[in-house]
């Protein structure tokens, strides 16, 4: 192709500058997020962490979930703060308890 007939590149295009579809970060690092860490009580093992992982995931804008029984800690990154009600919600239906922010 010559300058004269390529298409402009889009704009928000999910490619990178190199033209990968992939460079090693994702759409959400790149463009930033809110990270909250929560203190949940109840965890023990690997299956409680994808218990409350899979719950708090189903929360519109959460785009990554780490639950870590041995610290009872979850963090949370999100598009936009969340509403902690919510994530109470999810972690009760869980079986878990919430008890605030870490």
């Amino acid at each position: 192709m010559t300058a004269e007939t390529q298409l402009p590149q889009a704009t928000g295009s999910c490619c990178s500058p190199s033209g990968s579809c992939h460079d090693g970060a994702s759409a959400d690092a790149k463009q930033g997020g809110v990270t909250t860490v929560y203190q949940v009580t109840g965890m023990t093992c690997g299956h409680c962490e994808g218990a409350v992982s899979e719950e708090i995931s189903g929360i519109e804008g959460v785009t990554s979930v780490k639950a870590v029984a041995s610290t009872g800690q979850v963090t949370v990154t999100s598009r936009a703060p969340l509403d902690e009600e919510a994530v109470r919600a999810a972690v009760d239906e869980a079986g878990y308890e919430l008890t605030g922010q870490a």
